[in-house]
């Protein structure tokens, strides 16, 4: 009898959900309306070594404009690393860093150099600052790649949003 509790549970929770109007973001794949509209999407050169690790992140997401394919849109980014000690220890040395990298962005038309969207993306990680120079270091680094995938994925699912909602009836 409870298998049978199961299976009408999971019915009643597909016909619930089905009735919620979720619907799939990259619903077509390579060839759906999101797909297709992040793909006219131009990145700009990012200065700096965070804004080089957050260009190539935000292309390994949107991909590159296609050989030959003008883009409909320029993504300009500008960032804001910051790198900052809050946990003084009783020696008055640091124990702890913060790591924050905020980006404003801008999607601009290129047909009309009307900015589209203007929004800002953010994140921070928090780093232990240890006895080794070199692991700081390294920590401090690896932060920052981290930090670069996850500000390009904000900004990726921003513009996606907005991508879906552009093209609902």
């Amino acid at each position: 009898m409870r298998p049978l509790h199961a299976l009408g549970a999971a019915v009643a929770l597909t016909l619930a959900l089905g009735g919620c109007g979720l619907q799939p973001m990259y619903a077509g794949g390579g060839s759906g309306a999101v797909a297709r509209g992040l793909s006219d999407i131009q990145v700009s050169a990012i200065q700096g070594r965070a804004g080089w690790l957050v260009r190539n992140a935000l292309v390994d997401k949107i991909g590159e404009t296609p050989a030959g394919a003008s883009p409909r849109y320029r993504l300009d980014v500008r960032l804001d690393d910051q790198l900052e000690a809050y946990a003084l220890l009783s020696d008055d040395t640091t124990g702890r860093e913060r790591r924050t990298l905020r980006a404003r962005y801008q999607l601009v038309d290129l047909s009309s150099g009307a900015v589209v969207v203007d929004a800002t993306a953010g994140s921070d990680a928090g780093i232990d600052v240890v006895s080794s120079d070199y692991a700081t270091i390294a920590a401090e680094q690896t932060a920052l790649e981290n930090l670069a995938k996850d500000v390009a994925s904000r900004i990726v699912t921003n513009l996606a949003l907005r991508i879906r909602d552009q093209e609902r009836p």
